[in-house]
C-alpha cells in the first residue's frame, strides 16, 4: 500500500499494489476497499503490506475496509524496511500466499528480513530520517571523502566508510548470493562498486529501475540502494519452517504476534477467561455464601442433624466466656434424649464417655475417653445424673501440650480386669 513498483524478481506472481494518490483520504482508499470487499466476499483474507515512515493514509485506508465491510478477515501489517526491501518481500508472501495459512503469512512480513541484507550506500545523511544516526556522523556528512553504509535489514545501523576502510558486513545471506541493486544516479556507484560486491560475493547482479520513494527514504539523491538475499531453492522454506506459531482463541488463526492482526486477540492466552469466572472466582463465590460454622476455642460446633436441639443448622452458637488457665471447664449442658456414641472397643455395657476436655483459651486439648469408674451395683439409666450424696469425682487432669496418654485398657482383650493394669501386646508383623 504504497508507491512501490515490483522488483520481478520472483517471476510473474507479485503482489497487488495500491500506489494509494488521490485529493482526500476517500479517493486514496477507495481502491484498496474495493478490492478488498471482492476478496474478502470470495472467502479470503487479505494482508496488506505498508511501510512503517509512510503510514497515515494506509492505515487508514485499512480501519476505513473493516469496519465498511464489518469484518476482521484484513490485516494490516507496518514493516520498517526501504522501498526495494519491501517491494521484494511483498512479492515473496504473495508467492508463498497459496501453501499457507494467512496467519503464517502475516507473520513472515517479520521473519523473511531476518534472512536479509538490505540498505544502500550514502553519500550524505544530513537528510536521513528513518534509522538512527549520531551527531558525529552528521558532521561526517560534510567531509569530502567520508561515505556511509546504512543497512535497514536484518537490523538498522549506520557506519562511516573511508577509502582505506575494509567493509565488515553484519550479516551474510545464505550461499549462493544474488544481489538486487538500484541507483537514481548511475554515475556515483564506483565507492560502492569496488567494496560492497567484494564482500558480499554475489554470483549474480541485478540492477533495478530506482524506486518512486527512494529519495523519501534515504533523505537524499545519491544514494545505492541494494538488497543481498539467498537463491537457494529451500530458503523460503527455511524461513517458514522458523517460526513457531500458536493458535489464535478468537479467529483460529496461526499467529506469532501478540495481539493477533486479524481479531486483535491474544494468540497463547484465553481472552474468554476475562467473560467466564474460573474455578477459583467460583470456589470464592461458594465459601462466601455458606456461613461459617460456629466455634469455641479451635472446636467447631456440630452441623446438620447433630446440632444442638433449638438452634438451626449453620447458625452461629452463641460463645461462653473461657475459663483462666489451668481451671477445669463445667461439663457441657446434656442433652435431654442424648444420641448415643458408638463403642469402638467392643463393649457391650450401656455406659457413656465422658465428654473432652478444654484447655487455655486458643489451645483445643482433647482427652481419649477414659473408662468410668468400677462399679458393683447396677448401672443408672441412660440421661439421668449423679444420685443424690454420691461423691463429687473430679475429671482426669489435663495433660501436658504435646504428650498423649496412654490408651484404656480394652477387657474384651485377653482376661484383664477393667481397673487393671494393662497389658502389653507384641508387636504385629508380616513376616515369620
Amino acid at each position: 500500500m504504497a508507491d512501490i513498483p515490483s522488483t520481478g524478481h520472483v517471476g510473474e506472481t507479485g503482489a497487488r499494489r495500491f500506489a494509494m494518490t488521490g485529493d482526500d483520504v476517500g479517493a486514496r482508499s477507495a481502491a484498496f476497499v474495493l478490492f478488498a470487499k471482492e476478496e474478502v466476499r470470495a472467502g479470503r483474507r487479505v494482508v496488506a503490506l505498508y511501510p512503517a515512515w509512510q503510514s497515515t493514509d494506509a492505515r487508514k485506508a485499512v480501519d476505513f475496509a473493516r469496519a465498511a465491510l464489518r469484518t476482521d478477515h484484513i490485516a494490516g501489517i507496518s514493516v520498517d524496511l526501504s522501498p526495494l526491501a519491501l517491494s521484494l518481500i511483498a512479492d515473496q508472501l504473495a508467492y508463498l500466499a497459496p501453501y499457507l495459512p494467512p496467519g503464517m503469512v502475516a507473520a513472515l512480513s517479520t521473519e523473511l528480513p531476518k534472512h536479509l541484507l538490505a540498505g544502500a550506500w550514502l553519500r550524505t545523511v544530513s537528510g536521513l530520517s528513518t534509522l538512527p544516526t549520531s551527531l558525529r556522523q552528521h558532521m561526517g556528512s560534510y567531509a569530502p571523502t567520508v561515505s556511509f553504509l546504512a543497512y535497514c535489514a536484518p537490523s538498522a545501523q549506520v557506519g562511516r566508510l573511508r577509502p582505506s576502510d575494509a567493509i565488515s558486513v553484519p550479516f551474510r545471506p545464505v550461499q549462493p548470493v544474488q544481489l538486487l541493486c538500484s541507483t537514481p544516479d548511475p554515475s556515483i556507484t564506483r565507492v560502492f562498486d569496488e567494496n560492497l560486491p567484494q564482500a558480499i560475493q554475489p554470483v549474480a547482479t541485478r540492477t533495478l529501475p530506482v524506486q518512486p520513494l527512494g529519495s523519501t527514504y534515504w533523505g537524499t539523491h545519491k544514494y545505492v540502494e541494494f538488497v543481498a538475499l539467498s537463491a537457494h531453492p529451500q530458503a523460503l522454506a527455511y524461513a517458514a519452517g522458523a517460526l513457531r506459531a500458536t493458535e489464535c482463541t478468537w479467529c483460529g488463526e496461526p499467529v506469532t504476534a501478540t495481539p493477533c492482526p486479524f481479531c486483535r486477540g491474544v494468540g497463547s492466552g484465553d481472552p474468554a477467561a476475562a467473560h467466564h469466572p474460573g474455578p477459583s472466582a467460583q470456589a470464592t463465590h461458594t465459601s462466601q455464601s455458606a456461613p461459617a460454622p460456629a466455634s469455641r476455642n479451635g472446636v467447631h460446633a456440630p452441623q446438620g442433624p447433630f446440632a444442638p436441639r433449638g438452634v438451626p443448622s449453620g447458625a452461629q452458637a452463641p460463645v461462653a466466656p473461657s475459663p483462666p488457665p489451668g481451671t477445669p471447664g463445667p461439663p457441657p449442658p446434656m442433652d435431654p434424649a442424648p444420641r448415643r456414641p458408638p463403642n469402638l472397643q467392643g463393649n457391650t455395657g450401656p455406659q457413656a464417655p465422658r465428654p473432652p476436655q478444654v484447655g487455655p483459651v486458643g489451645q483445643a486439648t482433647t482427652s481419649p475417653w477414659s473408662a468410668p469408674p468400677h462399679r458393683t451395683g447396677p448401672n443408672p439409666p441412660i440421661g439421668a445424673g449423679a444420685p443424690p450424696g454420691a461423691p463429687r469425682t473430679d475429671p482426669p487432669p489435663v495433660p501436658a501440650h504435646g504428650h498423649r496418654p496412654s490408651a484404656p485398657p480394652n477387657p474384651s482383650e485377653g482376661d484383664a480386669k477393667p481397673d487393671g493394669p494393662p497389658r502389653t501386646e507384641s508387636p504385629r508383623t508380616y513376616s515369620r
